[in-house]
Formats: C-alpha cells, sequence, structure tokens
C-alpha cells in the first residue's frame, strides 16, 4: 500500500452483512473509502447469527484459539470474506448465535470475549496494525487490553488506539461484578478508569484507554463536552479534549447516485430535474396520496424522542393545517408508533405513515419527497440528511451536532445554503422553519431548484472524511514508533 498505513477496523456490525443503525453504515463503507487512498485496512466484527447469509457464501475458515475470561474459557474461530477490503468474522455460538445484536444481560461477557479475540487473533495472522480503530461502547475492553495486558508483548507495544464514538447515550455500563468476568487488575476500577457511577463502564474504557479519540462530526466533538450533551462523561471528555476531533461520515456516492440508482423509478441529476417530478408522482401513486402539486415532507427514523419525535407530535396537525403531505418510515417506541397510526386514520390520502422498514421503499421516498425532516434533539452525525441531500431531497434539521456541520440556511438573496434550520427544541421551532421552507417552494419552480441544486451539489462522500482519519492514523503511527 502506498502510505504504509495498517490500520484494523473493529466495530459489532458492518453493512452489507449486518447493521442496526449508523455505525453498521460507517463500517460498511469507510475502509473502502481508506483502501481507494492507499491503506492497508481490514475490519473485524462478531459472527452473529443474523448476519445475512447470502453474504456468506464465499468465507473462509481460517482457525480457531482459546479465550480466557476468569474461570470460562470459550473458543473463536476467525473466518475471513476475502474481498478488496478482507472483513474478518470472530465466531462463537455461545456467545453470539443468537437473534438480536445487543440487549442480553451477558452483554458484558459477549463483548469482553470479542475484545480479548480480536487481539489474541492478530497473533494468529501475524497482522499487527499501526491502529486500531475500535468504534462505540463494545468495544472499549479492546483499549483497556491493550493497554493493561498486550502492550506488554514486543508485538503489541507500537499499536496504537483510536476510539470513535457514534453516541454517546449509549454506554455498556454493567454491574461491578463485571470486573471479575473481564480478568484486569482491580485497581482499573478503584482509580476511576472504567467506574461510573458504581457500575464498569465499557464506554469509558474507550475513552480513557484509547490514544486519541473521535466523533462523527465537529460540533458533536464539542457539544459531548457539555453537562447536556454528555451524559456524565462529559468531564472525560474536557479533560482529554487535546486528543479529541470530530469527523463528519460520509456516504457511498456510488451506491446512492440518483442518476443510476435503480430502485428509484426514474433517474435524474441536478441538470435534470424532471426525474425528480415523476418520483415524486410515483410515490404519491404507491403511498395512497392525493395526486396533486404540493409539498411532501418525509421523515424516516428511528421512533425515539432523540429523534424529535416528541416537538413533533405536539404541532402535528398545525403542520397538516398547511398544504403539505407527510411521509414516515421506521418504527421504534410503541408511543410513537400508536399516534402516528392515528394520524394516518386523521389524515386519508394526506399522510402515509410506514411503520416498518424497507430499504428501497426509502430511496424512494428520498427521490420522490421535496423535504426531508430531521427534528433531533441531538444528531451526532445524521446520515438522513447526508441521503435527502444526493437525492435533492431539501432537509428542515434543527442546529445540533452533524447536522449543523452539513446543512446550511438558504437564503433567496445570495442563493445560497441547501436546507432550513432552526435551533429551538421546541414544535415552533419546526413550524418556523418549515415556513421558510414553503417561502422558498411557492416562489415558483425556478427558485425551488436552486435549493435543490445547491442540495444535490453538496458533497458529503467518504473520500473527504477518509482523508481526515488519513492524518489522524498518521499522527498515530508517529507516536508509536519507537526512536531509534
Amino acid at each position: 500500500m502506498k502510505n504504509g498505513l495498517k490500520v484494523l477496523i473493529v466495530a459489532s456490525e458492518a453493512a452489507p452483512f449486518i447493521k442496526s443503525g449508523g455505525l453498521g453504515d460507517v463500517v460498511g463503507s469507510l475502509p473502502k473509502a481508506l483502501q481507494e487512498q492507499g491503506v492497508d485496512v481490514r475490519v473485524v466484527i462478531p459472527r452473529h447469527m443474523s448476519v445475512k447469509s447470502s453474504e456468506m457464501h464465499d468465507v473462509k475458515y481460517l482457525g480457531e484459539f482459546d479465550v480466557h475470561l476468569f474461570w470460562r474459557i470459550q473458543r473463536a474461530k476467525v473466518l475471513v470474506k476475502p474481498q478488496e477490503v478482507p472483513i474478518y468474522f470472530i465466531e462463537n455460538d455461545f456467545y453470539f448465535g443468537r437473534g438480536g445484536l445487543y440487549g442480553y444481560g451477558d452483554d458484558n461477557e459477549r463483548f469482553a470475549f470479542f475484545g480479548k479475540a480480536v487481539l489474541d487473533m492478530m497473533a494468529m495472522l501475524d497482522f499487527y496494525p499501526d491502529v486500531l480503530h475500535c468504534n462505540d461502547w463494545q468495544t472499549g475492553p479492546i483499549c483497556m487490553y491493550l493497554k493493561e495486558i498486550y502492550s506488554k508483548m514486543v508485538y503489541y507495544s507500537r499499536i496504537k488506539t483510536l476510539f470513535t464514538i457514534h453516541n454517546l447515550q449509549y454506554q455498556g455500563n454493567f454491574d461491578k461484578s463485571t470486573m471479575e468476568i473481564i480478568g484486569v487488575p482491580y485497581y482499573c476500577y478503584e482509580n476511576g478508569s472504567v467506574e461510573f457511577y458504581n457500575n464498569v463502564s465499557f464506554m469509558k474504557m474507550g475513552l480513557n484507554y484509547a490514544d486519541r479519540i473521535s466523533t462523527v462530526s465537529e460540533t458533536y466533538a464539542k457539544e459531548i463536552q457539555t453537562w447536556e450533551y454528555g451524559y456524565g462523561m462529559d468531564g472525560i471528555l474536557r479533560s482529554r479534549q487535546e486528543v479529541l476531533s470530530g469527523i463528519v461520515n460520509g456516504i457511498d456516492y456510488l451506491a446512492n447516485n440518483p442518476e443510476t440508482d435503480s430502485r428509484i423509478v426514474c433517474n435524474y441529476n441536478a441538470d435534470q430535474l424532471e426525474g425528480k417530478a415523476e418520483n415524486k408522482r410515483d410515490l404519491q401513486e404507491c403511498l395512497g396520496l392525493e395526486k396533486r402539486d404540493v409539498p411532501i415532507i418525509s421523515m424516516i427514523t428511528r421512533l425515539a424522542d432523540q429523534k424529535g419525535l416528541d416537538i413533533l407530535s405536539y404541532v402535528f396537525h398545525e403542520m397538516m393545517q398547511r398544504d403539505v403531505q407527510f411521509v414516515l418510515l421506521g418504527t421504534g417506541e410503541t408511543r410513537f408508533e400508536y399516534f402516528f397510526r392515528e394520524m394516518a386514520k386523521r389524515y386519508p390520502g394526506r399522510a402515509s405513515l410506514n411503520i416498518f422498514f424497507d430499504e428501497t421503499l426509502a430511496q424512494q421516498i428520498y427521490a420522490g419527497s421535496d423535504l426531508f425532516l430531521m427534528p433531533s434533539r441531538f444528531e451526532p452525525c445524521g446520515l438522513g440528511q447526508l441521503f435527502s441531500l444526493r437525492y435533492g431531497t431539501v432537509p428542515i434539521v434543527r442546529k445540533t451536532g452533524g447536522l449543523a456541520d452539513t446543512i446550511f440556511q438558504y437564503h433567496s438573496e445570495t442563493k445560497e445554503g441547501n436546507g432550513f434550520l432552526f435551533e429551538s427544541y421546541d414544535g415552533g421551532g419546526i413550524l418556523w422553519a418549515l415556513d421558510q421552507a414553503l417561502q422558498v417552494y411557492y416562489k415558483g419552480k425556478d427558485e425551488w431548484n436552486h435549493v435543490v441544486k445547491n442540495a444535490m451539489n453538496s458533497n458529503y462522500s467518504w473520500a473527504n472524511s477518509a482523508s481526515k482519519y488519513i492524518k489522524l492514523y498518521e499522527i498515530l503511527k508517529k507516536e508509536g514508533t519507537p526512536v531509534e
């Protein structure tokens, strides 16, 4: 590889094999962009039972070994899918032969096992990366094991760690008895390195033991150092702010290209927007919406407070009093599923509430909508607004996290900006930003096409973000190189 960097990306999920959210998308896309820029990059995830079997047909068995956790010994099998970016799987049915990814009573033991298995796998493969790029709480133990145990071995001593926070709200906090399972000295708990309000925190392991920390937008990197967004970790993050970076996620511009996407009914680009109008008409027909030229507002989201659905529900009727149509796709909290099912009955022909998830329908919604709503309470990066920009569906977002770093207010006078923003976390903010967007929409097609083209010409491909990660990796590699 031309830049000589060796990187192993470690995560609990990766698209297209298995994903539960944005983490899987990132781990599925970033390595390809790194590889294109000359990095020897590989990926390792657990072999969950629900990994898509269609993606496993040419996977090869490489070997196996025992992993010791306190008194329990479990076997780790290593599989590899040989491709441009090799992906390794740690297989153990006792821990990962289950239907879901997370939420089990022994998640502490499952991911401690995974962490040790990843480190032991390196010796089996004779592959020692310059940088171990760990992602979210599930990989926190790796940073701790490397510093407390493995760094005493010569081949591990030069490995540096980057720990990326995708969502600080999810921390992997477990009972204090976890210390007996993970097999590190008890002083790690007593000195506060892993202790978090009388629990053991896998997130805190990553934050304290990693050589560098990153998160998925510059604004979120600042926000998580405050009490409001820090979820109890803000003090640690402030103490390590010199090694904390924010790098906005990207999306795969080849897989998500309105000019070539086979999942939408009519391809188009920023210079030929007639095809987008055709996608809008098709979306109305497929979802039973009135076939009228009114703005379609869409959301593709988890149904949760974080995504702003609490404030949206307060002003939903006011929003629908404007001459708009509304499309939702997603699942989540029961109260929100119930609310939107009721709204579908209340607004037949004007609201299509799809309480499930379908990737093809998602692409059709991105292509056929006019506006994409993300009124998030907080949003580390957000991918929905990046997909919507790519397809010329203009975002309406709250100015927080990655939304603040990727969406810029449109001004009719200067013709600059790619969306509409509001700051206050309340329903009034949503309505204010929506009215700003509708004013531009009703000025006519020429005016609206300015903001649509600005959206489509925004560049959030992985190439830019990968370059920033490479700079971090190079800093870490230099730190890990012994002085001659």
